[in-house]
């Protein structure tokens, strides 16, 4: 939910009933005569199910996206103030943020750490276990590599984009192939 509103006389947190009145009401601490108007998504609830995707302006009150003026408006920009529907909205770091101010903080380096890239480390696991059979001696170093790496990254993120972890089980399966290969020729060669 966004930020409320306060009394510009006390600075008290306005209630929802002291908000979207027709006439000024009486301050409930300083009796200072008030007119708030919000928008209505602004006491909407985060979880609320019609905030997920946008919907068209359906009356006079209703405040309109900044980008889509024909969608309802489902939050405000905390850092510009332009009402943003939810195709607009970009959550990070917990601060909701419309595309442009996104883009202007890149520019300015003012947002902090934006992941761009991340490590594949299941493509580099699955590299590590197939390319070196094409110089078959040298997976007895890479196969029990590919396990370390496999484990070692498990639970880390694995791309920006949603994917499985199927690279990593194929590494494993093939590290696991090249080791029990290398303990037969072991043992037959001390046999």
């Amino acid at each position: 939910m966004a930020s409320a509103a306060t009394c510009p006389s006390c600075s008290v947190t306005l209630d929802e009933v002291n908000v979207n009145t027709v006439q000024p009401v009486p301050c409930p601490v300083c009796a200072t005569r008030i007119l708030a108007q919000w928008f209505p998504a602004i006491m909407r609830s985060d979880n609320d199910a019609t905030a997920s995707r946008p919907s068209a302006v359906s009356d006079a009150v209703e405040a309109s996206c900044f980008y889509h003026p024909a969608k309802q408006a489902a939050i405000v920009c905390e850092n510009c103030g332009r009402f943003l529907c939810s195709l607009c909205d970009i959550e990070l770091a917990g601060d909701h943020l419309c595309s442009h101010c996104i883009e202007a903080g890149k520019r300015k380096a003012t947002l902090g750490h934006v992941e761009k890239s991340r490590t594949l480390w299941d493509e580099i696991a699955l590299a590590l276990s197939i390319l070196p059979l094409l110089a078959w001696p040298v997976t007895v170093i890479t196969a029990p590599a590919t396990l370390f790496f496999v484990f070692r990254h498990w639970n880390r993120p694995l791309s920006i984009i949603p994917r499985t972890k199927i690279r990593y089980v194929l590494a494993v399966i093939f590290a696991s192939l090249q080791i029990v290969g290398w303990t037969v020729f072991g043992y037959h060669l001390l046999t």
